[in-house]
């Protein structure tokens, strides 16, 4: 769609961090198959949202900033959640938590900036590996801040990401390379023509 391809390389080096995120949710002590099919669809919806504001952040017809981007996604999100809200329960929030709200929509109105700003200098591929380690390392921050238990299952699951992030930085500069080689191969080419 946006006109990058990913090689076999950086492919293949999905498959640890995909695995090594599985094996650390599984182990969970609160594992819920509906919350990990939620949270699947999740990623998937948020693979395809990249690749979509990749395109809109740089298409040359109609470049859209960071900031209109987050607008518009906003909008739509809120546009989808409210015919939920009234189908619910349609209560307003406390009033002692509207501070803690409010606090809360600004840090991920900055937080979502600045990944719609990251993407405009990054691949979706890549962004979408980075959010991957984000949500790990929360996963990790929970661990050490409410004192669960961390089983053998879940240290191998955090070392199958680690090395999984090492490995498509690797494959990503190898591929970068091998592009680079290629393109110099072909402009020599068309001079010698």
């Amino acid at each position: 769609m946006i006109g990058e391809k990913t090689g076999l390389l950086v492919n293949m080096s999905l498959i640890p961090i995909m695995s090594g995120l599985a094996l650390c949710s599984a182990n969970e002590l609160s594992f819920n198959m509906l919350g990990f099919l939620a949270a699947f669809s999740n990623n998937i919806v948020d693979c395809i949202q990249n690749v979509f504001s990749k395109k809109l952040l740089s298409d040359d017809i109609a470049t859209v900033s960071a900031n209109e981007l987050q607008f518009y996604t906003s909008l739509s999100a809120t546009c989808l959640q409210i015919p939920l809200w009234i189908l619910t329960d349609m209560s307003l929030p406390h009033l002692d938590n509207l501070p803690l709200l409010i606090v809360d929509g600004v840090s991920f109105h900055l937080q979502s900036v600045t990944a719609y700003c990251l993407m405009n200098l990054i691949s979706p591929v890549t962004h979408s590996v980075a959010n991957t380690v984000k949500r790990g390392l929360l996963i990790w921050l929970s661990v050490m801040v409410f004192g669960n238990p961390v089983s053998l299952l879940s240290w191998v699951g955090t070392g199958l990401v680690i090395t999984g992030v090492f490995l498509y930085n690797e494959a990503k500069k190898r591929t970068e390379i091998r592009r680079k080689a290629e393109y110099r191969h072909t402009a020599s080419k068309l001079i010698q023509l």
